[in-house]
């Protein structure tokens, strides 16, 4: 009797050991499901993006020199045009009145000063190409160096995009120099009297191409009589070209000349390297899509990348630009989709521990849309919650998604 009373209180000792067991399986919290990213080290670029558009830096409109009848103009946009070619048919200029002696003495005047200025134009171009060959010089000189490891790769950095500079500059005013003789041709044209002939015998004007590039913008292709000044056609070189983007002040003020930056969305497969070349002073107002007023101001870059790369890009194209503002090879980083602010204000994560949810706190770096870089508070390899949930809180058990 007694042991059959045994028994049955241990029957009963053990049903209520497994109803317990199964109460505690039953009503213990389920891990979340969450999505986990891994600290690693890694590249990590810093840039400010913004729609802007290709523009090439020398433009010239070919004008009427005086007022009289333009035949028609057989050139078309894209076409080329060599300097001091002729590019247009003869101009014929409309017959003048005798020249009395105040406007004969303004003509003479329009002319002195077109030729001060082609002098000036001269005079800087030679300081443009002395500069030129300094700097040429001076980058052999920081390569000789940082071959033999005395420099560091930011002079050699700094020498290069100098050398680059000054080469631009002296064909800026190469092309300068070509303007001013198109501008003393112009001033001579309004001393031309009546009947008189050019060097070709021929009665009349021809209207020349002051640079080497091709036709962007035809005014006009019919025969007409126009007046003085008005604009025949557009020309320019399209191997110099920009690219300029608006940008929000408080993003400008971060930026300096010779920054990298990237030439994407423009239609070709790569982005092209660019560098900043001016940041303007002066910004304006622009209202956004969203009707909120910003201060915007206009960034230049220079397209860096050899011209095959990019010969198909045309003036007034659409692209995106994007300034490198910072950047690291070798960088500690985190998703930014797994910050959030901690009880002290600070940065923090959700770190996994042993599929517990930790808080911990970061300090963070420099970031981007996409990673932050971390100063401390993980190693690499850690892992992390992406987007946590609302229902994640230190201590939380946790599984990934999928198990």
């Amino acid at each position: 009797m007694a042991s059959n009373r045994l028994r049955r209180r241990l029957l009963a000792a053990a049903a209520v050991a497994i109803v317990a067991v199964l109460l505690v399986l039953i009503f213990r919290p389920h891990p979340v499901a969450v999505e986990l990213g891994v600290v690693e080290r890694g590249p990590l670029v810093v840039t400010v993006d913004h729609e802007g558009i290709s523009r090439v830096r020398d433009r010239f409109i070919v004008s009427a020199p005086v007022a009289g009848k333009v035949l028609r103009i057989e050139l078309e946009p894209g076409d080329p045009v060599v300097a001091r070619d002729t590019i247009a048919a003869t101009f014929e200029p409309a017959a003048p009145v005798a020249l009395d002696a105040r406007s004969r003495a303004e003509a003479e005047a329009a002319v002195r000063a077109a030729r001060a200025r082609l002098d000036r134009s001269r005079a800087e171009r030679d300081a443009a190409e002395a500069q030129r060959d300094f700097s040429v010089d001076e980058l052999d000189r920081i390569t000789a160096l940082h071959a033999s490891g005395f420099a560091s790769r930011q002079q050699l950095d700094s020498a290069a995009t100098s050398a680059r500079a000054a080469s631009d500059q002296l064909q800026a005013a190469e092309s300068a120099v070509r303007a001013a003789l198109h501008d003393l041709e112009s001033a001579n044209a309004a001393l031309i009297e009546p009947g008189s002939t050019d060097s070709t015998g021929t009665r009349g004007l021809r209207i020349r191409s002051p640079v080497d590039g091709v036709v962007l913008k035809r005014h006009h292709e019919s025969e007409s009589v126009v007046p003085a000044g008005e604009p025949l056609l557009e020309v320019a070189d399209p191997a110099r070209m920009e690219v300029v983007a608006d940008f929000l002040s408080t993003d400008a003020v971060r930026m300096r000349p010779g920054m990298r930056a990237l030439i994407e969305r423009w239609g070709g497969e790569q982005a092209l390297e660019a560098t900043v070349r001016r940041i303007e002073p002066a910004g304006f107002m622009k209202v956004s899509a969203l009707g909120v007023e910003e201060q915007r101001v206009w960034v230049i870059a220079d397209i860096n990348a050899p011209r095959s790369e990019w010969q198909a890009l045309g003036d007034g194209y659409r692209v995106e630009m994007r300034v490198v503002l910072w950047q690291g090879d070798d960088v500690l980083q985190v998703p930014t989709s797994a910050l959030f602010r901690g009880s002290d204000g600070g940065w923090a994560v959700f770190s996994d521990r042993d599929g517990v949810a930790r808080t911990t706190p970061i300090e963070v770096g420099h970031r981007n849309g996409q990673a932050a870089e971390v100063v401390s508070g993980l190693a690499a390899d850690d892992r992390v919650i992406v987007h946590p949930p609302d229902s994640v809180e230190d201590g939380t058990r946790i599984a990934p998604h999928g198990e």
